[in-house]
C-alpha cells in the first residue's frame, strides 16, 4: 500500500467490522495496482466507492478511471496490462455481460487483468439478489475464476489474485455473492503492508508492448498461429491450480489463512458431502455439524477454483464417498446447475463415483436455511439421483 493517511494506517493489522465489498477494496488497495478502471454497478458500487475514499485520503496511489461502461473499462485495463500495469477492476451483472466481447480478448492476449465480480442476477425480469449465473455464463472466456465464501476470504483472494495472474500470465475473475457477502458486515483481518508487498513482487512479463521488440497485439494471424495461441493458453490454464495451491500456502505462511483450489470441511470418513461454492459453504458447514452431531457422516467440499476446474482434486476428494449433493446458486435453462454438471463430467469415469445429486439451491437469492439442508441430506442420502436437478424451495 502506498503511504496511507494515518489514521487509515493506524487501524492496519487489527481487525475491523468490514463488509464483503469493502473488504475487497482493503486488499485492492494494499495489493497496490497501477491502474484500476471500473464503472460502477449495484451491488459492486461500495467497492469503488471505496477505492475512490483511499485515493482522496492519499492511500491508493492508482490510476483510477471511471470510463463511460463496463466495455470501455475492460478495454482500459486491456490497454494498461498491455504497456505492463499491475491492473484492477470490478464489476457485476449486466455490467459483466456487456463485457463479455472484451473477455476473450483479455485472455487471449494474455493479460493479467484481476476483476473482482459480485455475483448478482441477470436480467430480465430485473433483479439484484446473489446469484452466480452471471460470471458462470464467461467460463469459456479464458479467464481464471475464483469464487470465495466471506469478507475475509474475498481480501485473502483477491490479494491472491494477483499472484496467480502475473504468475500464470492470464486474468483472474474473483467472485462472492451480491448482499450475502458484498454487503453483509463481518470482523476481517487486515494484513501488514509489507507482507502483502513481499507476497507480490513485481516480476518481469512476456506479453507486453515494448517498441524494442516490435511486438504487436491482436493482430491478425494464421490458422496454424491461431492454433497455437489455443495450445499455449491451454498450457497456461494448466499450471493454475498448483499456482492457486503454492499462493494460499503461502499465504498461510503469513496469516495463518490457507486456502487452495479445494475447501474440505470435515471430509476425512465422510459418506454424504455437500458441494458447493460462495457463501453456500457457510450454510453447508453448519448443516454438516448439525448431521455429525447426529451421528451422520457428512461433509462439505467447497470449490474456490471453478476454471480451470481441479478435476483430479475433485476425484480424489470424493473418492470413498457414497452420496454427494450439489448445491448450485445458479441455474442453466436446460441443464439444471453448472456445477452439477462440471462435476458429472469430471467423475464420468471414476471407479465408483459417489452419487451425485444435483439441487438448483438458493437461485436469485432464495434464503436456503441451515434446516432445509438437514432435511435434504436424509432425504437423498440412500436415494438414486433424479435425472432433472431438485428445486429448493
Amino acid at each position: 500500500m502506498n503511504a496511507p493517511a494515518k489514521h487509515e494506517a493506524d487501524r492496519l493489522h487489527e481487525m475491523q467490522l468490514l463488509s464483503g465489498n469493502h473488504a475487497v477494496a482493503w486488499g485492492v488497495c494494499l495489493a497496490a495496482p497501477d491502474v484500476a478502471p471500473v464503472y460502477p454497478i449495484t451491488p459492486q458500487t461500495p467497492i469503488l466507492e471505496k477505492l475512490i475514499a483511499f485515493q482522496a485520503e492519499g492511500a491508493f496511489q492508482a490510476e483510477l478511471v471511471t470510463p463511460e461502461s463496463e466495455h470501455s473499462a475492460m478495454a482500459a485495463c486491456i490497454a494498461a496490462a498491455a504497456a505492463g500495469a499491475r491492473v484492477f477492476t470490478a464489476t457485476s451483472s449486466q455490467g459483466l455481460m456487456l463485457m463479455h466481447e472484451l473477455l476473450h480478448y483479455a485472455a487471449g492476449a494474455r493479460m493479467p487483468i484481476v476483476m473482482f465480480n459480485v455475483n448478482r442476477t441477470p436480467a430480465a425480469p430485473w433483479g439484484f439478489w446473489p446469484d452466480q449465473i452471471d460470471s458462470l455464463s464467461q467460463r469459456d472466456t479464458g479467464w481464471v475464476q475464483l469464487y470465495s465464501e466471506s469478507p475475509q476470504d474475498s481480501l485473502d483472494t483477491v490479494i491472491q489474485a494477483f499472484r496467480v495472474a502475473e504468475a500464470a500470465e492470464l486474468p483472474v475473475m474473483v467472485s462472492h455473492d451480491a448482499f450475502y457477502v458484498s454487503h453483509a458486515v463481518e470482523p476481517v483481518h487486515l494484513p501488514q503492508p509489507e507482507a502483502v508487498r513481499s507476497f507480490l513482487p513485481r516480476t518481469a512479463r512476456s506479453f507486453t508492448l515494448d517498441p524494442a521488440r516490435g511486438q504487436s497485439l491482436g493482430a491478425p494471424i494464421g490458422q496454424v498461429d491461431w492454433n497455437r495461441t489455443r495450445r499455449d493458453l491451454e498450457r497456461a490454464m494448466g499450471g493454475v491450480e498448483a499456482l492457486v495451491n503454492e499462493a494460499g500456502a503461502l499465504w498461510g505462511n503469513i496469516t495463518g489463512r490457507t486456502g487452495g483450489a479445494l475447501d474440505l470441511y470435515r471430509t476425512d470418513g465422510a459418506e454424504l458431502v455437500f458441494v458447493t461454492m460462495g457463501s453456500m459453504a457457510g450454510t453447508a458447514r453448519e448443516a454438516v455439524d448439525r448431521l455429525r452431531a447426529d451421528g451422520v457422516a457428512a461433509g462439505l467440499l467447497r470449490v474456490r477454483l471453478f476454471r480451470p476446474l481441479p478435476a483430479e482434486a475433485l476425484r480424489a476428494a470424493l473418492a470413498g464417498v457414497d452420496c454427494a449433493i450439489v448445491l448450485d446458486r445458479n441455474h442453466a435453462p436446460g441443464t439444471g446447475g453448472v456445477l452439477h454438471q462440471e462435476l458429472r463430467a469430471a467423475l464420468f469415469d471414476a471407479v465408483s463415483p459417489p452419487r451425485l445429486h444435483g439441487c438448483l439451491a438458493g437461485v436469485g437469492g432464495v434464503n436456503v436455511p441451515v434446516e432445509r439442508l438437514t432435511a435434504l441430506a436424509r432425504d437423498l442420502a440412500g436415494a438414486r439421483p433424479a435425472p432433472n436437478p431438485l428445486w429448493l424451495e
